[in-house]
């Protein structure tokens, strides 16, 4: 009889060991993005923005139910590393999902490894429209350049006459300058001239003397946010083109959040198209902002990429509490698909299913001095719910 027991006490708690151990479930996030090389800085606010997200967040997760960050440094636009960092965590890692990415050429390099290995694939900041077409497991919860730049282009055609382009020589530079090139000429307005710069340590001065040379009546510009923006704001106002009536304007990425004090009085009056600004008095960003400055100091300022951690872990939270923590990769693309968030920090935005991209608000933006400090005030909303306009204007 106590054999009998002992037997039936341990095939219980065999079961009950083995259904614990079902229930526990660890997600595994393979976390990509740029800690050094070019625009090293701004790995870090991606993270901090998915981390705080899942801080805020960590009590609706399904009981039993676990997210862990497997960070890892692709060096910048770096596809090669980029390609290598997702194959291991992919095979070694056993990652549920892939997720981060500053730069446009590694997100290229890891979406044929999301497609073979039928791992989603979120994306919080590369924004060059392609992107979510080279992979059915990629969703992109950032912004593609063209949901900026084309309607600055509509916007600067009815404003000034004459508008110059100059941007970066990769992927999201042409994006902007094709789209500004397109809506410019489509709403009747004139081109002075294009000029793409280098992605690494360019030398901005003899590009702005070109520029200065043809005297457009606006320059828009793009380069990858961070301290490269400030180098061109320096520039700009060294070369004297704001003082020879030359307006600067661009996506949100020449002015972006943390870099404005850095950039001085040379930033005061920019105008830019942007889906995001700190200076936001929504209740949402506002609460996000205060959460940031709670973790993180009280002296640092959440970016656009911060919001693209943010608003990326949102939807991984999502799916997870939709499937009860257990991953299965094409019923979280369809998950995604479906993916809304009416309080955003950036505002209201959602998942076009056609296309895995995001829908989100354009705002112009003035660099205005907010209560002794330099801050994007969102002046007009040019759009509410904008689409990639690229994906739109070349449906089959």
């Amino acid at each position: 009889m106590k054999k009998a027991k002992s037997a039936a006490f341990a095939a219980a708690l065999g079961l009950a060991l083995v259904a614990t151990g079902a229930f526990a479930q660890t997600i595994k996030i393979g976390f990509i993005t740029s800690y050094s090389g070019l625009n090293g800085n701004l790995g870090p606010y991606m993270e901090r923005g998915a981390r705080l997200y899942l801080k805020e967040h960590q009590k609706e997760l399904p009981p039993g139910v676990n997210i862990e960050f497997l960070i890892r440094d692709d060096t910048g636009p770096n596809p090669d590393k980029a390609k290598q960092l997702a194959q291991e965590l992919i095979v070694r890692d056993k990652v549920n999902l892939l997720a981060g990415v500053i730069f446009t050429p590694n997100a290229m390099a890891i979406a044929p490894l999301a497609t073979e290995a039928k791992v989603p694939f979120i994306i919080m900041n590369a924004g060059t429209a392609v992107i979510t077409t080279r992979s059915p497991y990629i969703a992109r919860l950032s912004f593609t350049l063209w949901q900026s730049c084309y309607p600055l282009g509509q916007w600067a055609a009815k404003k000034f006459k004459r508008v110059y382009t100059l941007v970066s020589d990769f992927g999201p530079g042409h994006d902007c300058e094709d789209a500004i090139v397109r809506a410019t000429k489509e709403s009747g307005g004139e081109v002075a001239g294009t000029v793409r710069v280098p992605l690494v340590n360019p030398d901005f001065v003899p590009y702005m003397q070109r520029v200065k040379d043809a005297k457009p009546d606006a320059l828009a510009v793009f380069i990858p946010a961070g301290k490269t923006a400030t180098a061109v704001l320096k520039a700009f106002g060294d070369l004297g083109l704001a003082k020879s009536g030359v307006k600067l304007i661009g996506p949100g990425d020449v002015t972006t959040d943390e870099e404005l004090e850095n950039m001085g009085e040379a930033a005061l009056g920019v105008l830019t198209v942007h889906h995001y600004s700190a200076a936001a008095t929504r209740p949402a960003n506002q609460a996000f902002v205060a959460a940031w400055k709670r973790d993180y100091g009280a002296n640092e300022t959440p970016n656009f990429v911060a919001v693209g951690g943010w608003d990326g872990m949102a939807a991984i939270m999502y799916v997870v509490k939709e499937q009860k923590g257990k991953i299965d990769p094409d019923r979280t693309m369809e998950l995604l698909k479906n993916f809304k968030d009416p309080n955003s920090p950036r505002g209201p935005i959602s998942i076009d299913p056609a296309t895995r991209d995001i829908v989100q608000p354009e705002y112009l933006r003035e660099v205005r001095r907010v209560g002794g400090k330099l801050a994007n005030v969102e002046i007009e909303t040019l759009g509410a719910a904008v689409k990639d306009p690229w994906k739109e204007l070349n449906k089959k």
